[in-house]
């Protein structure tokens, strides 16, 4: 077995990565050992990136061990560049971790920085001021450029021991020994190369926050807050002449666990009572732990909504609209998206292809002109036809009688038919073309209505291949 990590006591015996236990106890045999779990590591890591989150939206883990935040026009949200680092090493110290962070003009360069850096305990000195990062990083050792071992043994058996030494070194030389790794890490630390950080879900383009010196715990304050927020948030989105479509509200315990309530609408919207109703619910099942100390409101999803003209008088289509809008946003809220469901057109003629059910609201292309009147419909189409036994006098003709479900049906009316062929370019590769529907609307003696279909033609002398009577919906 061999050590995965140490924590400083254990780096002051001369114990590090890589050593075997038994070489690390012989240095000091008083060593606690604990056996690594690098699932339960990486799943931390995720959620202290996530954590951070209210820092930035630009905020991803970094390796096994560092964690990226692009802090770019947020720094002066804390109060400059020091005070946010002082806030963030306070709060990790409180959650009992320890840590090592810079401010630099390159991802490249706070990396180098915060792992090789003179950091002393003042937060100040792990900021390097924007152009001085080639200063700062040519007295470090060229392993700060976060290369591989192989390259860095071989700038070592050169006698290149500093990044400052590669600074006036020809790149053609570099690029035929050790390929171009050497110098595209150079160009990241320097700010010469981009290097985006990819947050792990994509990054908002409208979000307020708030944030309190003294954790919040109470259902009122929280309550409160979020009205704050979503009239911050809708001003934001007037501006910008959009809505709303998917909200996310995350709320940051004091423990560094971070709860999220997400709430979705039919339509673009903006108006915070509105929303305040959809996040009321849902707010409920909120568990503060210790207290929150800062909520993040955020739009995932938007649409365009521009002004509009309020109703007077009478209510308008466009008012009922909106108040059938704001009811399938509660529905949907308290059931579930895939709950609260709208029938749309598809551009088909069997009955079974012809409508898809879409989450009620959802923006989707329709067929042209939409359902056809022609020809009525049930009001229950069935999920998949039932066969039926039917006796019908003359072969082309409907039923007189058939039985369903166990229940015998004496006809008195029928409608029909109304032939629906089969859509060839469907079934190319099947073996059994499908056959010629004749569907009748019918009405037995106690008035109630069916739609039935014989599935193919009688042919005379083809019994192999007689006809199907089937049972496809109900009107009443």
């Amino acid at each position: 077995m061999r050590v995965a990590a140490v924590n400083a006591a254990a780096a002051t015996e001369g114990i590090g990565p890589g050593q075997s236990v038994s070489d690390a106890r012989a240095l000091y045999p008083g060593l606690k050992v604990h056996p690594a779990d690098p699932a339960a590591d990486a799943k931390g890591l995720a959620g202290l990136a996530e954590w951070c989150e209210r820092y930035s939206p630009w905020a991803a883990a970094d390796g096994e061990d560092g964690v990226r935040i692009d802090i770019t026009g947020s720094a002066h949200l804390f109060g400059g560049e020091a005070a946010l680092v002082d806030d963030l090493a306070g709060r990790l110290r409180r959650m009992g971790l320890s840590a090592r962070i810079a401010i630099a003009d390159s991802p490249g360069a706070a990396w180098a920085w915060s792992h090789y850096g003179k950091l002393g305990e003042v937060g100040a000195d792990g900021i390097l001021a924007p152009g001085t990062a080639a200063a700062a990083l040519g007295a470090l050792p060229i392993a700060a450029l976060r290369l591989t071992a192989e390259p860095v043994d071989g700038l070592r058996r050169l006698g290149l021991y500093r990044i400052g030494d590669l600074y006036r070194m020809p790149r053609a030389p570099l690029a035929a020994r050790f390929g171009g790794q050497v110098a595209w890490r150079l160009d990241q630390a320097l700010g010469r190369e981009e290097e985006p950080i990819s947050p792990p879900r994509p990054v908002p383009a409208f979000q307020v926050s708030l944030r309190w010196a003294e954790a919040i715990g109470e259902r009122d304050a929280i309550t409160a807050a979020t009205k704050t927020l979503l009239a911050r948030l809708g001003r934001l989105l007037e501006e910008a002449h959009q809505g709303a479509r998917r909200l996310e509200l995350a709320l940051h315990r004091v423990d560094g666990s971070v709860a999220r309530v997400a709430i979705g609408t039919a339509r673009a919207a903006r108006d915070p009572r509105h929303l305040m109703r959809l996040f009321g619910d849902r707010l409920d099942t909120v568990d503060p732990g210790f207290g929150i100390e800062a909520m993040i409101l955020s739009a995932r999803a938007t649409d365009r909504l521009d002004a509009g003209q309020l109703a007077l008088g009478s209510g308008t289509a466009a008012t009922e609209r909106d108040a059938v809008g704001r009811l399938v946003d509660r529905l949907q809220n308290r059931l579930g998206r895939r709950n609260v469901v709208a029938l749309d057109p598809v551009d088909s003629h069997i009955p079974e292809r012809a409508v898809r059910f879409v989450a009620a609201g959802a923006v989707m292309p329709t067929v042209e002109g939409g359902f056809s009147a022609n020809q009525p419909r049930p009001i229950r189409i069935l999920p998949s036809p039932e066969p039926i036994e039917a006796m019908a006098p003359v072969p082309d003709d409907p039923p007189v009688w058939f039985r369903w479900r166990r229940l015998a049906h004496r006809i008195v009316r029928a409608e029909g038919p109304e032939r629906i062929a089969p859509e060839w370019w469907r079934h190319l590769s099947e073996s059994a073309a499908p056959r010629v529907r004749d569907y009748y609307r019918l009405e037995d003696e106690g008035g109630r209505r069916f739609w039935v279909y014989r599935d193919g033609l009688y042919q005379a002398g083809n019994t192999d291949d007689a006809p199907v009577w089937y049972m496809h919906g109900v009107f009443s």
